[in-house]
């Protein structure tokens, strides 16, 4: 096969989901694959610890620094190579070409745009309801990361069942456990985070319920007999001084702290030096940052709701991200009870081994023969 992949999304978007999963995608591909071409299309200047072999070749594309991402990708790639069999968008399909002269494969992590538009920025939800629709039905296939995911695809889209492939999602090598004093130096010294702390790691969108995570750990406080802080990492947006002003109103602002984005090179030791990691979102489409928290040791409480107990397993403790009370219950029990962290630790560990980057590449290579041969 001679295969195009748009690999934009592994340096612009690069400490996001979708950033994440293309750059482990390409990464991988170039571990197991000797036999296929590979034509990835990639931004200027990319340099990274990916030594590509020779079977793989990259077109530079110019990056124009006044746009954000998903106007960037939004500009299709164009495709010279005519001997291009199957071409590849990884970022929800935004930026597939106009013009068809090869298969079309994209990646669709997730409907939220459809499900619930007022939690996504003006700009994407333009983007998404513009463009999607029409690629759509271009798709000869159409990679997703859960089995929840595929079922809402269909229900959004109307596609076959038997064209959407489910490729899960991993942690990547660098979230281990780590030592616990290391992490908490790591910590203090460039984000001023002391103390023991409860862990929140993603976007500010309401969709990930931070008012909710908040106002439960308010209810904690006053009944936990230990200091407790709680961390809410991650780009902080629009939201934030929603965020920022209901932590005031409850009298805990100086127990919640927004240290904001974390590099990749401190956020191993940020999940390490958490007593607890908590992630009570409404909706996801796969979400990382448990199976991230879980390799490294940590217990996790994440939601009850979409593809969540499908991605943990049993490896995380859930709740009803509607249920303030049953959430700060939730984290007073792992917090309070070892025994239950330490059934948590272990069957978190175990699951987030049984994911990895090489099943998602593998799996992605059987969707592009199914694709090709259908």
């Amino acid at each position: 096969m001679k295969i195009g992949i748009d690999g934009r999304a592994a340096k612009w978007y690069r400490g996001t989901g979708i950033g994440t999963y293309t750059y482990q995608l390409l990464n991988c591909l170039n571990n197991i694959d000797n036999i296929n071409n590979y034509l990835l299309f990639m931004p200027e200047g990319f340099r990274d610890n990916i030594n590509f072999k020779k079977n793989f070749r990259l077109d530079t594309l110019p990056q124009d620094n006044n746009h954000n991402f998903w106007q960037e990708v939004n500009v299709p790639n164009t495709i010279k190579d005519t001997n291009i069999q199957l071409y590849h968008v990884p970022q929800n399909g935004v930026g597939l070409p106009i013009h068809k002269n090869c298969k079309f494969v994209i990646t669709l992590h997730d409907v939220i745009p459809y499900r619930m538009p007022s939690t996504v920025s003006d700009r994407y939800l333009k983007v998404f309801s513009d463009y999607i629709p029409k690629a759509i039905p271009q798709c000869d296939g159409i990679i997703t990361v859960s089995n929840f995911s595929k079922k809402d695809i269909m229900k959004a889209f109307d596609f076959p069942e038997d064209k959407i492939y489910v490729t899960p999602l991993a942690s990547e090598e660098i979230y281990k456990p780590l030592d616990k004093r290391i992490s908490k130096y790591v910590a203090k010294r460039y984000y001023s985070i002391t103390g023991d702390y409860i862990l929140y790691v993603g976007g500010f969108s309401p969709r990930k319920n931070i008012l909710g995570l908040i106002e439960s750990f308010s209810k904690l406080v006053s009944s936990y007999k230990s200091p407790l802080n709680l961390v809410i990492a991650g780009n902080k947006g629009i939201s934030y001084s929603i965020y920022k002003n209901r932590a005031e109103e409850l009298n805990i602002s100086d127990k919640v702290i927004f240290p904001g984005f974390i590099s990749m090179d401190h956020l191993p030791y940020i999940y390490n030096g958490a007593e607890l990691f908590v992630y009570p979102s409404f909706y996801e489409g796969f979400g990382l940052p448990p199976i991230e928290a879980m390799a490294c040791g940590i217990p996790v409480i994440v939601s009850n709701t979409t593809s969540l107990p499908e991605v943990v397993e049993n490896g995380a403790l859930l709740v009803d991200p509607t249920d303030q009370t049953n959430l700060y219950e939730s984290m007073l029990t792992v917090l309070s009870d070892n025994n239950l962290r330490t059934k948590l630790i272990s069957s978190g560990m175990k699951r987030a081994s049984e994911l990895s980057w090489g099943k998602t590449t593998q799996n992605t290579l059987d969707a592009y023969n199914k694709i090709l041969r259908k």
